[in-house]
């Protein structure tokens, strides 16, 4: 090759060492543990056991590329001792999107089959790695999420539990959003940003979503200041820059 010698001082200075295939995979093997079918005899305490083991170690792969290796140990016992109570969570948004959408057949295939589900799965243990200060991985995840499902979740959100997409296509979620529990979000909703400035970078930026709210397809509703107050209906294709009273409907008027 006929390069100049800058071109190769300049790739040598990439400090950017994470196996990002690595990291999918680790997502998605832990999704299939979790969540996804297996055979009867695979359901030992023993079998769970070996598969965690396995996770560590491909974990630990990622891991590896991004931190000191003296915090290694430290955050990967950090996470798995996280996997019970976030799939509780899990668990408990599953049956939410199972008893929400008339169309389900049961909590297996919400589980198994929903874009909606694997994508809350991921951002809540992208999540926890965010709320660790993981550089990277985190953003890793929830793209892998979003390149598989059309949801985009940045892992720096706040949501409650339970929480329910439907369908789900087009979601944006951005990272200084806040949402309540029992809420659920159909297709097409971007809850974003007034604006992309940098100088924002440490402010919230996105609004604020209370309990038991629900935001209808193609709903947009942007800025910090705002905040949709409990028990609200937003509807479709509504598009809002200031906060929203509790118990109301907001809806497009026919002209």
């Amino acid at each position: 090759m006929n390069f100049d010698d800058n071109f190769y001082s300049l790739m040598m200075k990439n400090e950017c060492f994470i196996d990002k295939k690595e990291a999918e995979q680790f997502i998605q093997n832990l999704y299939d543990l979790l969540f996804g079918t297996r055979e009867q005899k695979n359901t030992t305490k023993e079998y769970i056991d070996s598969e965690l083991s396995i996770l560590r170690n491909r974990l630990k792969i990622v891991l590896l590329g991004i931190v000191e290796n003296k915090e290694v140990d430290d955050f990967l016992d950090f996470f798995f001792n996280k996997i019970p109570f976030v799939y509780k969570q899990l668990l408990k948004d599953a049956e939410f999107i199972k008893e929400s959408d008339p169309a389900s057949v049961s909590i297996e295939e919400v589980k198994v089959a929903y874009p909606g589900f694997f994508a809350i799965v991921v951002y809540r243990f992208s999540n926890v790695f965010y709320l660790k200060n993981i550089p990277l991985l985190p953003r890793i995840l929830s793209e892998y999420a979003h390149g598989k499902t059309g949801i985009d979740i940045h892992p720096g959100a706040t949501i409650g539990c339970p929480f329910m997409i439907d369908h789900g296509t087009g979601i944006v979620i951005g990272e200084t959003t806040e949402i309540g529990n029992n809420v659920k979000v159909f297709q097409g909703v971007t809850l974003g940003a007034l604006s992309v400035s940098r100088d924002k970078k440490n402010k919230k930026r996105h609004p604020t979503i209370k309990n038991n709210v629900i935001i209808y397809a193609g709903a947009t509703i942007l800025g910090g200041d705002s905040v949709v107050g409990e028990n609200t209906i937003i509807g479709g294709n509504v598009w809002l820059t200031e906060s929203v009273e509790a118990n109301s409907k907001i809806f497009n008027k026919r002209k």
